[in-house]
C-alpha cells in the first residue's frame, strides 16, 4: 500500500499538527502556572467556606425559629405563659450575678 499523498498535503498536514500542538502546549502553560494554580485553590477554598457559612446560616436560622416558635404565637402574640417564667429567670441569674459580683468586692 502506497502513500498517495503528495508532498503538499503532507507539509499541509505536519503545519496543522504543529499548530494543534501549540495549541494543547498553551493550555498545558495556563494550567500549570503557579498563578492559576493558586487562584484554583483559592476558589475551591471560597467555595468550601461559601457551602460551611451556607449550613450555618441554616443551622442558626432553624434555631432561632424553634425559640421563636416557643415564645411568640402563630399571630405574632407573646406566649405570656412562657414569656414571664423566662424573664423571671433571666432576672435571678442576673441578680445573683451582681450580689456575687459585689460579695467579691
Amino acid at each position: 500500500m502506497s502513500d498517495a499523498r503528495t508532498p503538499a498535503q503532507i507539509e499541509a498536514d505536519i503545519i496543522s499538527r504543529r499548530e494543534q500542538l501549540a495549541v494543547v502546549l498553551d493550555e498545558i502553560g495556563v494550567r500549570v502556572h503557579p498563578k492559576t494554580i493558586i487562584g484554583d485553590a483559592k476558589a475551591k477554598a471560597a467555595q468550601t467556606v461559601d457551602r460551611t457559612a451556607g449550613r450555618a446560616f441554616v443551622a442558626v436560622n432553624r434555631s432561632v425559629s424553634e425559640v421563636k416558635a416557643r415564645f411568640v404565637a402563630e399571630d405574632g402574640s407573646p406566649r405570656l405563659e412562657r414569656v414571664i417564667p423566662a424573664a423571671l429567670l433571666v432576672v435571678g441569674v442576673v441578680g445573683l450575678l451582681t450580689v456575687s459580683k459585689r460579695r467579691r468586692a
